[in-house]
């Protein structure tokens, strides 16, 4: 019964959707008040209808009702609870449905804190959120119903795919969907002011904190994905170039790259096309992402569906929202003149050369990433683009973007002087270079890698670390009383050259064993004892483990033991690799288990990672460096208080 609620209630949501696409759109066309104001309720009552039916197949999953075809495909009764749950959205019609959860969500917030919004502006993007949400409940209803039943409900379920049971994958694409969609929104404002034929500096401050909780999001949900890859696949990266990584990756380059671009319409006025081009190209590369994962056209071990039908379907949602996006733009594109100028040394022009690396590396990363498709398709040719290509590639540009970045944070607006910034910076290069030069001399391998990577890191870091103190006048009773905005900048960029930092470290320094060990034999692996002490047969909830016992030791002192896993899934009939992972400041010691070896002894390699954990460190960092911003109670009022200044001023000289 409560499974049929939930269809139900999917299909009212729809025609809810319906009602709010159109009815405030001719409302703010014609200027009829009661017609706009449809657009509110709608989008709550959207929302909870939608909410209603994801509880209902959420009920299903938890309660293991098996004749519901999409349970008996993705659970099994011996499941632990966690994955119950995450089995919900860890499959191609589930996953869908807490898509539009989430782009309904945003709508209703919307509704719920956009009270500060002209009432067309706030009709026309609620009424553009409501378009996109109709075309995603009709995919889902029609080619992705999540409520079928089976006419003969088996006794138990096929399990979910192993890799998709642990933590990690369980909050991941919550936490990625909701950067995903929330993108939607910078979407939805920019149809919107193309409608409107306004933008201006209110509307970059309304825009500002969506496109910045979609980035955040996304900034997690990747960081997510990034570690459990790490950890799960038994192979020791934490990137690897794959297609449905890229898919994620790319609109987080045009996400930040419109932050900054918004900054500049906020500050000066200027970058107003360009601004209105990268928030439709955000959330055009999203649904190029959602078409990757489930078009089956690139294979992923993260891909949800291999249907060409459904992929054929997202293909007309893009091309009918992008494509009509960019052609609205186009019209009227003359509706959008710049009124600020700024010279070419300014803070205006190092947040062009920001945006312009960013959306060039977004553009390297599309065209690796699909270029095998094109080169089959048209000239039927089999290619493989892998990591040396992307990291040849795309490094460059964020080399370039890691050295502009304390500069241009530095620079005055509209016209500033480079030597004056550059002076104010000396000490940090100096130290910058210092350190590296430092970690040329003691490294025993002569590579550049590491030692780039340091100085990049260094000049970022202690470069917002500046950039901080002299927006404090120098004094240190004034630093809490800064901005959360300008505190989560500073935070947001020393992430991102943590983040540098670990990634050039672990591809520098990382050092990797592989060899068939004896047990109670140790042996070295940079500067580390290992000694496999055994391996044992152990049953898990629903699994039968293979598990080792690793005793780490350096000098002479046991400091961990490791127990790698290989695990068999009986039900799923699919084996996973589970690597046992010493975390430390400064290194990782990574164990895998392999196969018996006929003449005795196990498989096993090993991994020293150092910086590992920086990456991950980076990216929360650059996440807390958003919500600071994000809780700035200047994102909040803001624009209120601007609308209320401009009435004040009319009303005076009236």
């Amino acid at each position: 019964m409560i499974t049929e609620l939930g269809h139900f209630a999917l299909i009212l949501a729809f025609l809810v959707a319906i009602v709010q696409a159109v009815v405030p759109l001719i409302g703010a066309h014609k200027h009829w008040y009661g017609w706009m104001a449809v657009a509110e309720p709608a989008a709550k009552m959207q929302f909870l209808f939608t909410g209603f039916a994801f509880a209902a197949l959420t009920y299903a999953f938890v309660t293991s009702d098996f004749s519901l075809r999409l349970v008996w495909l993705n659970s099994h009764s011996a499941k632990p609870m966690l994955y119950k749950i995450s089995g919900v959205w860890g499959n191609h019609e589930g996953s869908m449905l807490l898509w539009v959860l989430i782009l309904t969500l945003f709508g209703a917030c919307a509704a719920w804190f956009g009270g500060n919004l002209p009432p067309t502006l706030r009709a026309r993007v609620l009424a553009v959120q409501s378009a996109v949400a109709v075309a995603f409940f009709a995919f889902i209803i029609f080619t992705s119903n999540p409520f079928l039943r089976l006419a003969v409900p088996p006794f138990d379920g096929q399990d979910l795919n192993p890799l998709l049971q642990d933590p990690g994958l369980a909050f991941h694409p919550p936490f990625l969907y909701l950067g995903y969609v929330g993108l939607s929104m910078a979407f939805s404002f920019a149809v919107a002011a193309l409608l409107e034929g306004r933008v201006d500096a209110a509307w970059a401050r309304w825009v500002r904190p969506w496109t910045l909780a979609a980035w955040i999001f996304l900034s997690i949900g990747i960081g997510l994905g990034s570690w459990w890859a790490y950890y799960e696949l038994g192979w020791g990266g934490f990137w690897f170039w794959d297609p449905v990584e890229n898919a994620s990756f790319m609109p987080w380059l045009l996400a930040a790259a419109l932050l900054h671009s918004a900054i500049v319409v906020e500050k000066r006025e200027s970058l107003k096309s360009w601004t209105i081009l990268l928030a439709i190209l955000a959330f055009g590369f999203s649904l190029i992402g959602t078409f990757i994962v489930r078009s089956g056209l690139l294979t992923s071990v993260h891909a949800f569906a291999n249907d060409p039908e459904r992929g054929v379907f997202i293909l007309m949602i893009l091309g009918s929202f992008t494509g009509g996006a960019l052609i609205l733009f186009a019209m009227r594109a003359s509706a959008m003149e710049a009124k600020g100028v700024f010279g070419v040394v300014s803070r205006e022009s190092a947040l062009v050369a920001n945006n312009v690396l960013l959306a060039v590396a977004c553009f390297v990363v599309f065209v690796g990433t699909l270029w095998p498709m094109f080169a089959e398709m048209f000239w039927d040719r089999k290619l493989s683009v892998g990591p040396p290509f992307f990291n040849m590639a795309f490094t460059p540009f964020m080399i370039l973007l890691g050295v502009i970045l304390p500069v241009g944070s530095t620079l005055a607006w509209k016209r500033g002087k480079i030597g004056h910034a550059v002076y104010q910076m000396r000490f940090v290069f100096a130290l910058a270079v210092a350190l590296a030069l430092l970690v040329w001399v003691m490294q025993t391998g002569r590579t550049l890698m590491g030692p780039i990577g340091l100085f990049l890191g260094a000049w970022i870091v202690f470069g917002a670390s500046l950039d901080i103190w002299m927006r404090a006048q120098r004094k240190w009773d004034r630093l809490l009383r800064l901005p959360r905005a300008d505190w989560g900048k500073a935070v947001a960029h020393g992430g991102l050259g943590v983040t540098m930092f670990g990634i050039a470290g672990l591809m520098a320094w990382q050092v990797e064993d592989i060899r068939i060990a004896e047990v109670d034999t140790p042996f070295m692996v940079g500067g580390f004892e290992l000694e496999l002490k055994g391996v044992d047969r152990v049953q898990g909830p629903n699994y039968l483990s293979t598990m080792g016992r690793v005793i780490l030791r350096k000098d002479g002192t046991e400091i961990a033991v490791l127990n790698p896993e290989k695990r068999n899934y009986p039900v799923a009939q699919m084996p996973t690799t589970e690597a046992a992972i010493d975390y430390r400041f400064l290194r990782d010691v990574y164990v895998v288990i392999g196969d018996p070896q006929e003449g005795g002894g196990w498989t096993l390699r090993t991994y020293i990672k150092p910086l590992a954990n920086w990456i991950w460190a980076g990216v929360l960092l650059m996440a807390l460096g958003g919500f600071l911003s994000l809780s700035d109670r200047r994102f909040r009022v803001g624009a209120g208080a601007s609308k209320r200044r401009k009435r004040t001023r009319t009303v005076a000289a009236e």
